[in-house]
Parts: C-alpha cells; structure tokens; sequence
C-alpha cells in the first residue's frame, strides 16, 4: 500500500494560466509559495525564514474556477498527489519538473491589493430611526416543558 498525498497552505505567486487540451478540457498551472517562519532555537542561534515555492495544476472545473477568482496573492488550501514530469528539449537533454495536481482546494483569502479596493466607502452619516430594542427570548422560555417524544 501507499499513499500520495499532498496539502499546501499558502499564497498564489502568479495568476493561473489557463489553457485547453483535447476536446476543450481546460488546465490551469500557476505558481504557490508555502513559507516556514524564522525562529530562534534554544542555543540563541536564529534560523530564517524559509519560502518553498510549488508548482500547481488544476483540471476541468477546478481549472474553470481558478480562472475566475485565483489571483496572484490568494491565500488558498491545495490537497493534491505529487507527479513529476520529464521531458527532453531539443538538444536532447532530460529536463524533470514536479508539480501538485489538485484533487481538492478552498480559497481562504483574496489578495491584500484586490480586498482594499473593494472595500465599501465610507458614506455621510444619516439620521437613522431608533428601533425599540425587543427583549430577547432566553432558551428556557422557548423549550417546550414536556419532550415531544
């Protein structure tokens, strides 16, 4: 038995590039950095930060998905398998890349740049009616005495 099973937490470097393979099947690839925080060890010695940078790639409507809102910059949560590729160029030399292909993802931030310009401005203050506030029903009082079982 074995297992391939990789999971990323991290940040986009670059907009997905999104092309169409046979019978319009959409790929997306773009880049991912993960980073490990720099600390200092109990012998006063600091070691630094460390970024890892990965390569990714997504199929069908994952592809169609990351087309529409993976930016550079998303935060985004990547599990996958890892594969490796190689190929020969043309002066017959083997070249390998290793890349995650995506089985599953979840956006968990847009990027810094694109959240601040959405964000709504800030309009005059206008007179707004006080509402009477209604006491809240605590949960005892909604509970039925009696179980309906």
């Amino acid at each position: 038995m074995s297992v391939n099973k990789v999971i990323l937490l991290g940040n986009v470097g670059r907009d997905p590039d999104i092309r169409y393979v046979a019978q319009g099947r959409p790929v997306a690839t773009f880049s991912m950095a993960t980073t490990e925080r720099g600390y200092t060890n109990s012998n006063g010695v600091q070691v630094p930060e460390r970024t890892e940078w990965h390569n990714i790639v997504m199929w069908g409507r994952h592809a169609e998905v990351a087309e529409k809102y993976i930016r550079k910059g998303t935060q985004l949560f990547v599990e996958g398998q890892l594969r490796t590729r190689m190929w020969e160029d043309r002066n017959a030399i083997k070249h390998y890349v290793t890349e995650i292909h995506v089985d599953n993802f979840e956006l968990l931030g847009r990027p810094k740049a694109e959240a601040t310009q959405q964000q709504p401005v800030a309009q005059p203050q206008q007179q707004v009616q006080q509402q009477p506030v209604q006491p809240q029903q605590t949960a005892q009082q909604q509970l039925p005495a009696e179980p309906p079982f």
